[in-house]
Parts: structure tokens; C-alpha cells; sequence
């Protein structure tokens, strides 16, 4: 398989319904990472606001008119104490199980990244569980570099 015939392009409001299915699929995903994710009702994305936000761009990737990978960048103010005042926040990183190790991931964040550019954003974040190596690796085949370690206690209290 390849990426002949996959279509990357922005997101837009006909597509809601299909993106809330692939969020799904990203909990899922994720869920062996983080017991505390709930089995039902959780939402990681406001997937609206980010259709429809002048500072977030969420772009799908499509095959045949299904979406099959999504990505979404969003310009945020940074923490004061940074020499940069804003950055570019990457999200909603999915590429379905059948079309990974294609290089399709790198197609969106490329996209992304591109479009921060020109919000003038240098600076890019993203989050991705410790344990979850394939996205690791691929984030680091990008270029992205581990930067700081979120750590959690969970006591019974």
C-alpha cells in the first residue's frame, strides 16, 4: 500500500461526525496508557471549535471520501518565562491501523506546521504518552525531541 489516492485537506463542519468517531478511536488507543480515561463518555476536543477557530487549522487525511487520519494545530500564548510568546500545539495525531508506516503522519504534521509558519510560529508542543514508542519514534523521525516528563500519583484517599 501507498499514499496514491490519499487526499490530505482541511477539515470542515460535514466531516463532524466522522472526526467524533475517529476521537473515539484515539481514546481507545490510548486508554492502555492511562487507566483513568473513562470507558464511556470521554472527549479529549472541542472538534467545532477547531473547524472553525481563525487560529487552529484541523486537517483530515481521506481515501475515497473516508477519513482515515486527522491533525490539528492551534496557535497558544506561551508561559511567560519562554522566549517565544506563542507557539503551535499539535493534536488529534491519528492515522488508522491499515495506512501507518506510510509516511502519512509526516504528510499532516508537515501541512501543520507549514500553516504555523505562517501564523508565525516557530516554536511546536505536542503531547504523547511516555509508554507509546510507534508515536514516539515517529515524532522523533520529525524531529521532535522529548522535553518534559509529566508524572502522576494516584493515591486512595
Amino acid at each position: 500500500m501507498n499514499l496514491d489516492g490519499v487526499v490530505v485537506r482541511e477539515a470542515g463542519r460535514g466531516d463532524y461526525e466522522s472526526l467524533l468517531a475517529l476521537e473515539q478511536k484515539v481514546i481507545a488507543a490510548e486508554r492502555p496508557y492511562n487507566s483513568s480515561l473513562k470507558e464511556s463518555g470521554a472527549y479529549y476536543y472541542d472538534i467545532e471549535k477547531l473547524i472553525s477557530d481563525q487560529n487552529s487549522k484541523l486537517v483530515v487525511g481521506e481515501v475515497a471520501g473516508v477519513i482515515i487520519a486527522t491533525g490539528y494545530a492551534q496557535v497558544r500564548q506561551s508561559k511567560p518565562a519562554l522566549e517565544h510568546d506563542s507557539h503551535g500545539y499539535l493534536g488529534f495525531m491519528y492515522v488508522a491501523d491499515e495506512y501507518r508506516g506510510l509516511g502519512l503522519n509526516k504528510v499532516i504534521l508537515q501541512d501543520l506546521v507549514s500553516w504555523g509558519h505562517l501564523q508565525g510560529v516557530t516554536n511546536f508542543y505536542l503531547d504523547v504518552y511516555a509508554e507509546n514508542n510507534p508515536a514516539i519514534r515517529a515524532y522523533e523521525k520529525f524531529g521532535f525531541r522529548s522535553s518534559l516528563l509529566e508524572m502522576k500519583l494516584y493515591t486512595e484517599g
